[in-house]
């Protein structure tokens, strides 16, 4: 199993988010679906330690998240947020931020590759972007760092419908292509059946209809 979750609690100024959530996220494409506010951002980043549970326990992979070291699980399991947050400078320098960190090089013109830009992005700047173009950049970014895992939150929740039919056929090409699995979040059900291997429907912190196959 990739995720186990059991009886996940998270709060937030004193409001409860998440509930004795408890769920199993296999290998594949599963998409988080329900309507805003129900807590599905909040579930994504609790899958790479962006943030801990009040209660309960998330396994990754059969081992509790908080045995790992957390930069080596955000580079496994990276996280793409929803709306674009790039360094100033160009989309290389963006791309190859990640394994910067670590001391290593990377192909900077695959991982644009695999995000769906050519190599002439390379040397843009990357505020004189669209925000599709942005989007794409992020997730470039997300790949330098060849993680095992990818975790979006509302990969085209600010594009217009052409940008968001381009993203998703990239996420389709990323997800034959890369033995990654994906998780993202969606209040777009026609989205999730359209991406995803299986959608969990989130409402109210709680698991509304469990997990099953895309219909």
């Amino acid at each position: 199993m990739l995720f186990s979750l059991e009886q996940i609690s998270y709060r937030r100024a004193g409001r409860a988010v998440l509930s004795d959530l408890t769920a199993d996220l296999a290998e594949g494409t599963t998409a988080l679906v329900g309507p805003s506010g129900a807590g599905k951002s909040t579930l994504l980043r609790l899958l790479n330690r962006l943030a801990d549970p009040h209660a309960g326990t998330v396994h990754y992979r059969g081992r509790d998240v908080r045995d790992y070291d957390v930069l080596a699980l955000r580079r496994e399991v990276a996280l793409v947020p929803q709306l674009p947050a790039l360094l100033a400078g160009t989309v290389a320098n963006n791309v190859s931020y990640g394994p910067r960190l670590r001391g290593e090089e990377c192909d900077i013109d695959c991982a644009l590759a695999l995000a769906g830009l050519d190599a002439s992005f390379a040397g843009r700047t990357a505020y004189q972007l669209s925000v599709g173009e942005q989007q794409r950049v992020m997730l470039a970014r997300a790949l330098a760092l060849e993680p095992r895992v990818l975790l979006l939150d509302e990969p085209t929740a600010a594009l217009d419908e052409r940008a968001r039919d381009a993203i998703e056929r990239t996420l389709l090409e990323v997800s034959a292509r890369m033995s990654a699995g994906l998780i993202f979040v969606t209040h777009d059900r026609a989205q999730a059946r359209r991406l995803a291997d299986r959608l969990v429907h989130i409402d109210n912190g709680r698991i509304a209809t469990g997990l099953g196959p895309r219909p």
